[in-house]
């Protein structure tokens, strides 16, 4: 089985890599990465865009590779009146058009990163200065600086990952 992932993100792909060892340890799979646009603003800002930017790197992944699933892995933000929260959701899409999506959990931002992006900067850019911590996006992510490593971009990512095949695994409870 191939699954293409669509983004070159070490934490992406190997979060996939890893609940794919969880999802199907008795099937061989290889998994690609392939670089896609999400399509969407640099900043996803509400559910449906970072869905939609998912969305788009799946089939995106899927077209360029044949592979048997494409996997879109895209993280954003949702501003409630308790906050903004960063959030993450996978896109898993087959060949016949079936499609699964997980999300991660919700972590609340500091105030003062929140407001730089309401003013339209981008989360990644912010943590990294905020933080002092180069290329945060493709280590710990900013859940793991939140949260101590306690939860990092890879683990949540993964159980995202997992949640979005659970459509595949149990496919007659979908049909």
């Amino acid at each position: 089985m191939i699954i293409a992932v669509g983004s070159k993100n070490p934490a992406k792909v190997s979060a996939v890599e890893s609940a794919v060892r969880k999802v199907w340890s008795d099937v061989e799979v290889e998994v690609v990465a392939v670089e896609v646009s999400h399509g969407t603003n640099e900043q996803p800002k509400n559910e449906d865009e970072t869905i939609e930017g998912a969305t788009r790197r799946a089939k995106l992944a899927l077209k360029k590779t044949g592979a048997d699933f494409g996997v879109g892995i895209e993280g954003g933000v949702v501003d409630l009146k308790h906050g903004m929260f960063i959030s993450g959701w996978v896109i898993i899409v087959n060949r016949k058009g079936k499609v699964g999506i997980g999300g991660t959990g919700r972590t609340m931002l500091p105030e003062v990163i929140a407001k730089r992006i309401r003013n339209g900067e981008e989360l990644g850019n912010i943590a990294e200065k905020h933080f002092k911590i180069d290329n945060v996006k493709q280590k710990q992510g900013v859940i793991g600086v939140l949260t101590n490593n306690l939860i990092t971009r890879k683990s949540a990512t993964e159980t995202a990952v997992i949640n979005a095949f659970s459509r595949f695994v149990h496919q007659e409870y979908f049909e």
